[in-house]
């Protein structure tokens, strides 16, 4: 004897899934920018430099005097010169009188006149150093300085927005199924 059995076969259900993406697309349009830097304003006010050269000292060292100068100076020494003369003929006649003391004034006056002492040398710098005498008087600069700001006009643009939404289509792709069979 056999026993009856069930015999059960099934499917199941099956869904099929279609996407789209979404797209975007987004553009910034460049702003308008205008921009202007006015010049700065500046007065500058300058005192010049004065340099001052006194050189009078090395020319009458090299004895490049003016004319006056030199007359004046010439006449001081020739009187100087007239009073040593007077000086020295005077000493001599002095001597001269002293001759009855036993002392022989006209050989101590030979003496003198035939063998002058020697002039003194040495060696000078014509003209000396640091004789010619300078000044300067440095210049000055006044600056005055205004900045001016910029003059920056923008003009904004908003960006340019594109957007197609995704979607999804889901449909049944195979159906669920169940099959029961009694087999005996």
């Amino acid at each position: 004897m056999r026993i009856p059995q069930i015999q059960m076969e099934s499917q199941q259900a099956k869904i099929s899934m279609q996407t789209m993406n979404a797209r975007q697309s987004i553009q910034q349009p460049q702003a308008d920018l205008r921009i202007e830097q006015p010049k700065a304003v500046m007065k500058m006010r300058t005192t010049p430099g004065k340099l001052t050269i006194d050189q009078s000292q090395a020319w009458e060292e090299m004895n490049l005097k003016s004319t006056f100068k030199a007359v004046k100076e010439n006449a001081v020494k020739g009187n100087q010169k007239v009073m040593e003369g007077i000086a020295r003929v005077a000493q001599e006649g002095d001597e001269m009188i002293e001759i009855q003391n036993g002392q022989n004034a006209y050989v101590e006056q030979a003496k003198r006149q035939a063998n002058p002492p020697m002039p003194e040398t040495n060696i000078t710098w014509i003209p000396s150093p640091f004789s010619v005498k300078t000044h300067y008087q440095p210049g000055q600069v006044d600056i005055q300085f205004q900045a001016r700001k910029p003059s920056i006009d923008a003009t904004v643009r908003k960006p340019v927005i594109q957007y197609a939404p995704g979607d999804v289509q889901i449909q049944l792709a195979q159906r669920n199924h169940l099959k029961i069979d009694l087999i005996k």
